[in-house]
């Protein structure tokens, strides 16, 4: 719409002999109660007019329609010069635009992100707080790739540590050789089940230290089995070969597990990294840091960064033992992984109790000199909570993220299957139909938000045919490809028609996804997608009721409505993707 903007600038020159920036002309799409498709607010260009908001709209919307041809009209409200697109725009924008299939294509920016999300620990499955993470970081990698970048999906596994032995003595005491294959269990689980274990059995000690008198304090540090975990760790890090083949035997079947996780959810990784590789970087960090003066070495011999000039406090970087602390360790690991990749942005999908984290680990970095600190950026995100009693937990703690899967599944077979929209499909068919429903209910419930809110997910709501839902635009998809098969459509030559105004805005509509991809990109955030492509299925609706398609007054309108058709489902179907999100061709 820049030449609106031009004519505009060109329009305050000409009748109030003021210059002004392209910036200074506040464009916004017209507010659905009005006629019109491109609203200008006139109130800043009263100062130059010396006249109401009112009479400087009609002035200017005089000028416009007299001097721009693909103006057909006006009309002011108040301080809001609302304007309507001449036909002959709208057509011209359709054809050689909107209808190619290459349309909203970016053409490579020349820059390269790494989008880093999922981090799961190798001791349990993923659950649902895992299930928005994954979700997330995938649709924005998608997003920025759509916006033209070289997109890096990472995923750094948290492979080592306490957490990890806990199941692996679980397993050893409890577990009499069972495997995933003897079990028929999913990797995952299994190891899971046996960190449940080892915590039934430490709570189980330490109960019986307090009957002889322990504190809680002293009986969880001299609880057998923890002692034994931490020795278990230590054989670890000493390299001791038995320990060494549990653990790398461990983690196989945790990561078989995850990847039929990751598969289920529709995500996927360019780069694994793993903290069993990465927890030595940052030594060499802590070093130079020493050398410029950045950080600081204590009496004990601990080091540590002093931030307080920054409003933050004094943050441990060394222990006095000369081991690593966590933030040690993302501070080596944030610099082997511009070493990698050289990328000129870091996106950390991490929820938002990390805050506090991320802004030290991005301050440090900064002070140490890193050009590239600026490039990186803390995707913050809330948590998400159930309704109390809408689903079980395996363990009754957080709910399972393959219990999730399934369960939408489920619901939304009972929902397809309530509507009668299942006639004709076979068995293979239906179960396809009822993973790409589920998973679109879900996805969309989780991405429609903006990432920094916390969220309630009811799986219910989240599959309403007729809501603010994934499922609702899959099946207004699943209707304009049926239209189009009923018509046995091929594409046809351009027409010249007279638009009426639900067309008009459902070309609006589509004009706007280029510019909702790069509103995405800049703002992180897969709910700009989300909301788009709702409003768009929704306009696709009004018109499909208002207008007759198939049933047309005459073959141009016909020819037309159905174009218009195809390329709403096209752009439903890209914008879905960028979700993550598959669109059935018919439901």
């Amino acid at each position: 719409m820049d030449f609106i903007i031009e004519a505009a600038v060109k329009a305050v020159k000409t009748l109030y002999q003021t210059e002004l920036n392209a910036a200074d002309v506040n464009l916004q799409p017209t507010r659905k109660e009005f006629e019109g498709q491109v609203t200008i607010v006139t109130f800043p260009f009263t100062k130059f007019s010396r006249k109401s908001p009112e009479q400087t709209g009609t002035e200017i919307g005089e000028f416009l329609k007299n001097e721009v041809k693909e103006i057909a009209g006006f009309n002011v409200i108040k301080g809001f010069l609302n304007i309507s697109l001449a036909d002959g725009y709208w057509l011209d924008k359709f054809y050689n635009e909107i209808l190619p299939d290459d349309f909203a294509t970016s053409k490579p920016n020349g820059k390269k992100v790494m989008v880093e999300y999922s981090s799961p620990n190798t001791n349990k499955p993923l659950h649902l707080g895992h299930v928005r993470n994954n979700l997330l970081g995938y649709s924005v990698a998608e997003i920025l790739k759509a916006e033209g970048y070289e997109v890096v999906k990472a995923n750094l596994v948290n492979d080592r540590g306490i957490h990890i032995c806990k199941s692996m003595l679980a397993w050893q005491k409890f577990g009499n050789s069972e495997t995933p294959e003897s079990t028929g269990e999913k990797g995952d689980h299994l190891v899971g089940k046996y960190y449940v274990l080892f915590d039934k059995e430490y709570k189980k000690q330490i109960d019986e230290l307090k009957s002889f008198g322990q504190t809680e304090e002293d009986a969880k540090k001299n609880a057998p089995i923890i002692k034994e975990a931490q020795e278990m760790l230590q054989q670890w890090e000493a390299g001791n070969e038995e320990v060494i083949r549990l653990w790398k035997m461990m983690n196989l079947w945790v990561y078989d597990g995850f990847g039929k996780t990751y598969e289920a959810l529709g995500v996927n990784f360019d780069k694994f990294y793993y903290e069993s590789e990465t927890y030595l970087l940052g030594k060499d960090i802590v070093e130079e840091g020493l050398e410029k003066g950045v950080f600081f070495e204590k009496e004990d011999g601990s080091v540590w960064i002093d931030l307080t000039a920054d409003g933050l406090d004094q943050k441990l970087v060394r222990r006095s033992d000369g081991t690593s602390v966590y933030m040690t360790q993302d501070l080596g690991t944030a610099q082997e992984k511009y070493k990698n990749f050289h990328m000129d942005e870091s996106i950390y999908v991490v929820g938002n109790e990390q805050d506090y984290h991320f802004k030290v680990l991005f301050l440090i970095l900064a002070k140490l000199g890193k050009s590239w600190a600026k490039g990186l950026y803390h995707l913050s995100y809330g948590m998400v909570d159930l309704p109390s009693g809408k689903m079980k937990s395996r363990e009754g703690t957080v709910v399972d993220a393959d219990d999730l899967i399934a369960e939408m599944e489920q619901t939304a077979k009972a929902e397809i299957e309530k509507n009668g929209k299942i006639d004709g499909f076979g068995e293979l068919e239906k179960a396809e139909l009822y993973h790409t429903v589920g998973m679109g209910a879900l996805k969309y419930f989780l991405l429609k938000v903006d990432p920094k809110k916390r969220l309630l997910f009811d799986p219910n709501e989240s599959i309403d045919l007729q809501g603010h839902t994934g499922p609702y635009v899959q099946y207004s998809h699943a209707r304009i490809r049926s239209v189009l098969k009923k018509a046995d459509y091929r594409q046809s030559e351009t027409v010249k028609i007279d638009l009426a105004p639900i067309e008009r805005d459902l070309l609006f509509s589509l004009a706007q996804y280029p510019e909702t991809i790069t509103q995405a990109a800049k703002e992180h955030s897969p709910a700009v997608i989300a909301n788009y492509v709702y409003e768009l299925a929704k306009n696709y609706n009004k018109f499909y009721h208002e207008k007759k398609i198939l049933q047309a007054e005459d073959e141009s309108s016909k020819a037309f409505r159905l174009q218009l058709s195809s390329a709403t489902a096209k752009v439903i179907k890209k914008a879905m993707k960028l979700l993550g999100i598959e669109v059935p061709e018919r439901m």
